[in-house]
């Protein structure tokens, strides 16, 4: 069988730069959504008309217009088998809706991963770009370029009284949903994470897990993005989400140094318990990988643990899910078999980080 590139590393080549405060903002994110002018949406659609505006997309893809962006790769989710669909929706790279959808998915990659162009999606079109650290506003900018490519060759269905229209209502006018990924060990640790949470879903932005709506925020990790669409401009909402995610980091800040000054020995003893128990246990089920990887990163980023690199932490995060996990080690496993799986897999890492 073959092996595609995006399943041959955890980390995708966009997430091995360090952008600015990427010890807290793990990665930026724009998704933009667009559905094309004269065609049903895609739950409504037929499996040929799915099939028509797939064609459409892919053959401006391939039209050598995003050559300007860079090198892209079109596959189509059909051809590819579940473990695939899995390590795609675990890199960030497509949605769970999308790799459960069997007529005319299609995702275009670019050779670094940092844009993923999803079609047939909820939309007929989503543009995806990932920037790793705080860089919100540069994600815009490329999703911006990428839009006006499609746009050039292809109508979007837009009103002018509501903007561009969405299947969800929710994402109608900008079609636009900004978002950072966050990784706020501290304000957990110091009970003031309840707060900082309530407070944000206030000023318009959500809270989620690491892969979005309905997910858990397993290892402390939060992904704060604008709820609000319709009656912004684009730059509007980028600029509030900015705004409020520079706070966040600064309140995260705070509770390190905090954590720092009167807990010391107490946090110190915690991480380098995690980082044990990650290079000796035999058996790590999901849950206690994502807290001790948080612990361990946490002590990395405190100047605590130098035994091991962000980069390294990066890694552990996405190969200890179920689909890379069965991905690297060539067998489908059971619950139990991964659990002893993960734990090995994860003491290879930190030995060879060593």
């Amino acid at each position: 069988m073959e092996q595609h590139r995006f399943s041959e590393h955890a980390l995708s080549d966009w997430m091995k730069g360090e952008g600015p405060d990427s010890d807290i903002v793990i990665s930026s994110r724009v998704r933009l959504a667009r559905n094309l002018r004269h065609h049903p949406f895609p739950m409504l659609a037929t499996s040929g008309q799915s099939q028509e505006v797939m064609e459409q997309l892919t053959s401006v893809a391939k039209s050598g217009q995003l050559d300007r962006i860079g090198r892209f790769e079109t596959f189509i989710l059909s051809d590819l088998n579940e473990l695939e669909r899995r390590v795609l929706v675990e890199k960030h790279l497509i949605s769970p809706n999308l790799a459960n959808e069997s007529r005319g998915g299609a995702v275009v990659l670019s050779d670094n991963e940092a844009v993923s162009i999803m079609i047939n999606e909820e939309d007929h079109l989503r543009i995806q770009c990932l920037y790793p650290g705080f860089q919100v506003q540069e994600a815009w900018s490329l999703a911006d370029r990428i839009d006006n490519i499609f746009e050039e060759k292809i109508e979007y269905a837009f009103d002018e009284k509501f903007g561009y229209l969405t299947t969800c209502p929710t994402n109608v006018g900008t079609g636009i949903r900004a978002s950072v990924m966050m990784h706020l060990p501290a304000l957990v640790l110091t009970q003031q994470i309840n707060r900082i949470l309530s407070a944000i879903t206030q000023v318009g932005l959500a809270v989620r897990g690491q892969y979005g709506e309905g997910s858990e925020a397993l290892g402390n990790l939060f992904q704060i993005s604008n709820q609000i669409t319709l009656g912004q401009s684009e730059g509007e909402i980028i600029d509030n989400l900015y705004g409020v995610a520079k706070q966040i980091i600064e309140h995260e800040r705070a509770a390190r140094a905090r954590l720092l000054s009167d807990s010391r020995l107490k946090i110190e003893d915690r991480i380098k318990r995690s980082y044990g128990i990650l290079k000796y246990a035999a058996i790590m089920d999901s849950k206690e990988a994502a807290q001790r990887l948080s612990d361990v990163r946490l002590g990395v980023d405190l100047g605590l643990l130098k035994e091991v690199t962000p980069t390294v932490m990066n890694e552990l995060i996405v190969m200890t899910q179920p689909g890379f996990l069965q991905q690297r080690f060539k067998e489908k496993m059971s619950p139990e078999k991964r659990d002893v799986r993960r734990a090995e897999l994860i003491r290879m890492q930190l030995k060879g980080s060593n």
